[in-house]
């Protein structure tokens, strides 16, 4: 991977870091600030849904930040785009689709095609 590629990924991935982190931050900020009463149980209900789901996706995104940071990492020791699995260099077009990814396609295509036959 040309040196380019790689500043374009450190750039993308930091910018994915601060993004989340920043969300992460405003939820919080929103959660402890509001303090609300609801006459209606319906509109408490999907107050209670929609705060439940806000948490998930946070969640999700928490486990994104580990991604993100072995990514980074990854860029640093030089290994950033190398396919843990065969070694390969993973294409540019696949790691800007999923810039954490650390299978190239056809490696990722057998794990998928594993898990398949397992259940998973």
């Amino acid at each position: 991977m040309d040196p380019k590629d790689v500043d374009f990924f450190q750039n993308l991935l930091s910018n994915m870091l601060q993004d989340i982190l920043k969300k992460g931050e405003e939820t919080i900020e929103d959660m402890t600030d509001t303090v609300e009463v609801y006459a209606d149980p319906a509109d408490r209900a999907t107050a209670e849904s929609d705060r439940a789901f806000t948490l998930r996706l946070r969640d999700r995104e928490r486990k994104l930040i580990k991604k993100i940071k072995e990514a980074l990492e990854r860029i640093e020791d030089g290994t950033y785009g190398e396919c843990v699995e065969c070694g390969e260099d993973i294409s540019v077009a696949r790691l800007k689709a999923r810039p954490v990814t650390t299978l190239c396609i056809k490696c990722k295509s057998k794990q998928e095609d594993e898990e398949n036959l397992r259940g998973e």
